[in-house]
């Protein structure tokens, strides 16, 4: 028997239910799978595995972070998914010039370019594209030209989009963080109003002509309201769905965010 999930508040209002827009992908981040692994050393529980897995259940896409410090996926982790998966490779990366030349070597489908603090435990806002324009445009365009699809994972806000077509990105990420920070800690005013900002980006982002992804702190309580803006046409998920797999099995828990976002997409919020 599954266990369902704690619920999170998200406010009393839903996104606009996404009928005639086209299906919204998963993308399911395998990061913890290796924290897992490397809190005792050795090879088990394997990365690999579980994005197998993963994909059996429907995921439309493996995410991995090869972090600085390697706290987690580690160089040969990124090398045996490309090697093993069917789906795409979106592999999360600081703009390193390091970072650069193993996403090169690696050759996935996707590489999205995040901001990295040593100290932070999870990734703690968007890139300043807007500051970084010099630093980041020889970085695009090198993956660009490699066939690799560039993404930036961002805060939800129009400076950034605009930067990001300036540096010629087909794709952003937008960072979803304070919606589900706003639901943890504050008024359904204030919920509201983060995720009027990932709504509003998404459709200014999608008018100029990027594609739009959003992740960060979804959970089956909240997924729906993102999956819900027609122009989002993927999420990324990882941290909550590896918990919830201890509960629920890897197979349940991808096949139900899988149904949540389906069910978004056609006006069957719950």
């Amino acid at each position: 028997m599954s266990i369902k999930a704690p619920e999170i508040p998200t406010g009393a209002f839903t996104g606009n239910p996404a009928k005639d827009a086209p299906p919204c992908r998963l993308g399911v981040n395998i990061d913890h799978v290796a924290t897992l692994r490397n809190a005792r050393g050795g090879v088990h529980p394997d990365p690999v595995r579980a994005a197998l897995l993963c994909e059996a259940a429907g995921a439309d896409g493996i995410t991995a972070h090869l972090r600085e410090d390697r706290r987690h996926i580690t160089d040969d982790d990124m090398r045996r998914l490309k090697e093993s998966i069917s789906t795409p490779l979106n592999f999360e990366m600081a703009a390193t010039e390091d970072m650069l030349n193993i996403c090169l070597a690696v050759a996935p489908h996707g590489a999205c370019l995040v901001p990295e603090k040593r100290t932070e435990r999870t990734t703690e806002g968007g890139l300043d594209v807007a500051g970084q324009h010099n630093l980041l445009q020889h970085k695009i365009a090198r993956l660009t030209d490699a066939g690799i699809r560039v993404s930036l994972f961002i805060d939800p806000e129009e400076a950034q989009l605009e930067a990001a077509v300036r540096l010629g990105a087909p794709v952003v990420e937008l960072h979803t963080g304070a919606y589900y920070e706003a639901a943890m800690t504050t008024t359904p005013a204030s919920i509201k109003m983060e995720f009027d900002k990932i709504e509003n980006a998404a459709r200014l982002g999608a008018e100029m002509g990027l594609e739009i992804h959003a992740g960060h702190g979804l959970t089956f309580s909240n997924v729906q309201n993102i999956a819900g803006i027609s122009q989002v046409r993927e999420v990324n998920i990882g941290h909550f769905m590896m918990g919830e797999a201890l509960f629920m099995g890897l197979h349940e828990t991808v096949r139900e965010m899988k149904k949540l976002i389906a069910d978004a997409r056609t006006g069957c919020l719950v």
